[in-house]
C-alpha cells in the first residue's frame, strides 16, 4: 500500500507505559492491532528511535492505554519530546499496576501486557504481546483517533 492510500485510514490513538530498572517512559501509538480473536494477542509497533522501545526491551512488559478524546495534550506531551530528557510523568494524571508498570488514570482504560516476541518491521519493531488483562476506566469518555486529531489540526494530515 502507499502512503497515499494509508492516509485514509482512521487509527484508534493509545500511549505505550512502560517500566524498567526504575525508570518508566511513555510514548503515544497509533499502529496497534488485537491479532487473536479472543482478544488475548496484541501487536504493537514501536519506533525504533524512542526511549520506551529500550524499556519495553529491558522488561518485557508494557500498558496500552487508549486514550480519549479529551486527553489531545498528551499528543505533545508524550509524543513530541523524549523521556530520555524529560519526566513525562510530571502532573500526569496516572497509577502504577501490580508490577509497577504505570497506566493513565484518565485513558478510556488499559491493557496489561507482557511480550512474548519481537521482530524487525521497518523503522519500527513489532511486539507481540500477551494481554494479562483489561481494565476499563473511563467508559462514557470518546476514542481519540487520527482523524480526530487532523480534523482538529492538532497533526499535519
Amino acid at each position: 500500500m502507499s502512503k497515499r492510500l494509508l492516509k485514509y485510514k482512521n487509527y484508534d490513538v493509545h500511549s505505550i507505559t512502560t517500566v524498567a530498572g526504575g525508570k518508566q517512559n511513555a510514548n503515544i501509538v497509533t499502529w496497534l492491532t488485537q491479532t487473536d480473536m479472543g482478544g488475548k494477542v496484541l501487536a504493537v509497533a514501536l519506533y525504533k528511535v524512542d526511549y520506551t522501545i529500550e524499556l519495553v526491551r529491558d522488561s518485557g512488559i508494557l500498558n496500552v492505554n487508549l486514550l480519549a478524546t479529551d486527553q489531545t495534550r498528551l499528543i505533545r506531551k508524550l509524543g513530541q519530546q523524549s523521556g530520555r530528557d524529560k519526566d513525562k510523568f510530571k502532573n500526569l494524571p496516572c497509577a502504577l499496576d501490580n508490577r509497577n508498570c504505570p497506566y493513565l488514570t484518565e485513558a478510556i482504560g488499559y491493557a496489561q501486557c507482557r511480550v512474548i516476541h519481537s521482530i524487525d518491521a521497518g523503522d519500527h519493531e513489532l511486539f507481540i504481546c500477551d494481554v494479562l488483562k483489561t481494565v476499563v476506566l473511563n467508559p462514557d469518555k470518546e476514542v481519540l483517533t487520527n482523524t480526530f486529531l487532523k480534523v482538529n489540526r492538532l497533526i499535519r494530515g
